[in-house]
């Protein structure tokens, strides 16, 4: 017995032309049942208290790390530092675009409850691994085994729908705010790795070290100007890490209050009637500002045990952090301390069928009544499924019916939320 635990602690070594692979624990692969969740790592040493808890979500299983440069530092760490009981821990280092058609490299990912992505140039992983066979296999593992994924610094960059693809190298807070559109903000939303809780969501990392605040502004700014969407936005401190569980309960592990590690939750003041950024343009500074009420950030401290977090499900609630505001003036980043956020979310149902609507769907003129004894319509707020508010109307004179034009609205689907002297009333709507 004591001769085989002695071998299983041997690191095995295998040699190809497009890839090198380091292999710790057990040749004989173990099938789990992994837990799933994504763990995102800010960018310098690993927070052991995280990676205890990314590796025990495999469940006792093999964990696969995937790099484009260095070698097998993770294997002993991972197999023996961290005393979490691991059948295997195998580092492929991908040399070359054609690892990610390889057999081996291929099987090895349909065989792993864990994937682990390394540091390095994150433009690496997207030129090599998107839109190949590895690419297909790793999100074929989270969608259909609930395997465990995550990575550090490059690697937790390209883990949301959106991702900053370093393609041109990398860029500073001050030259992306000063043009949201330089050659170097390569940001991409080609499909590439598939989590559930962090679709149209971007990452960032070493948010302390240096400042990457107005950066991140930026990244948001031009995707919210491109396409429309209000997109999200997770980043962490180097020190700092953010492990989300499959209920999309976000909880961050760093060393507070012995060191000032935080995580930040972004968005846009979907309070805001239209929160597109007033100017977002080629060569020009960026001002995203509204009173210097543009963004709203949920800040955290990371502990020990975890034990502060934030719900994905509704990007509002949380606990241990504070609410603070980020805006940008002419290519200044501010912030000041905020106040909770308040959105309607497409998961909330009609409440009540005392708001009678007119028509539904509606075309031009939307229409609706509060029925007796329901109070009279204070306010109105009409917001779409992304939660953003577009539309604020005030009821001076307390009635009980309302006219709306809504012929410059976009066709689709919207929540109306009706605050009266009796209380709060929702009801969904399509306008056509």
């Amino acid at each position: 017995m004591l001769k085989q635990f002695l071998f299983l602690l041997i690191p095995f070594l295998s040699l190809s032309q497009n890839y090198t692979s380091y292999k710790t624990g057990s040749s004989t692969d173990l099938v789990t049942n992994p837990a799933g969740g994504v763990c995102l790592m800010g960018g310098a040493t690993e927070d052991d208290n995280a990676m205890r808890w990314f590796l025990q979500r495999a469940n006792g299983g093999d964990i696969v790390v995937l790099r484009a440069s260095g070698s097998d530092g993770y294997n002993t760490y991972l197999y023996t530092t961290l005393n979490s009981s691991v059948n295997s821990v195998e580092t492929i280092v991908c040399h070359t675009a054609a690892a990610s058609h390889d057999a081996y490299v291929i099987q090895k990912i349909n065989q792993a409850e864990a994937i682990w992505f390394a540091g390095g140039d994150q433009w690496d992983y997207v030129s090599q691994f998107r839109n190949s066979p590895l690419s297909i296999a790793i999100n074929n593992a989270i969608t259909q085994r609930n395997i465990v994924i995550g990575g550090t610094s490059a690697g937790m960059a390209i883990m949301g729908e959106y991702y900053f693809s370093a393609q041109n190298g990398t860029i500073t807070s001050t030259t992306a705010l000063n043009n949201p559109y330089a050659s170097n903000a390569t940001i991409s939303n080609t499909a590439f790795l598939n989590n559930i809780h962090l679709q149209q969501t971007i990452t960032d990392t070493h948010f302390d070290s240096p400042d990457r605040k107005g950066r991140i502004s930026s990244f948001m700014a031009r995707i919210y100007t491109d396409t429309g969407i209000a997109i999200k936005a997770i980043a962490c401190d180097e020190y700092t890490a953010v492990c989300i569980n499959p209920n999309g309960m976000a909880r961050v592990y760093g060393d507070h209050p012995s060191n000032d590690d935080n995580a930040y939750f972004i968005q846009s003041n979907c309070e805001l009637v239209n929160p597109r950024p007033e100017n977002c343009a080629p060569s020009t500074p960026l001002t995203w500002n509204y009173n210097g009420a543009a963004l709203k950030v949920y800040q955290i401290k990371g502990t020990g045990n975890g034990a502060n977090f934030f719900d994905l499900n509704n990007w509002q609630t949380g606990s241990g952090g504070n609410w603070i505001q980020w805006s940008v003036s002419n290519g200044s980043f501010m912030e000041e301390m905020g106040t909770p956020i308040y959105c309607v979310t497409a998961s909330i149902e009609d409440i009540d069928n005392r708001l009678v609507l007119f028509s539904n769907p509606v075309s031009d003129i939307l229409e609706f009544e509060l029925l007796e004894d329901k109070g009279a319509i204070q306010t109105a707020y009409l917001y779409n499924l992304s939660g953003t508010k577009v539309l604020k109307l005030l009821n001076k004179d307390n009635d009980a019916y309302f006219k709306i034009p809504v012929s410059d609205l976009k066709s689709g689907v919207y929540f109306l939320s009706v605050t009266t002297t009796n209380g709060d009333y929702l009801k969904k709507l399509v306008i056509d």
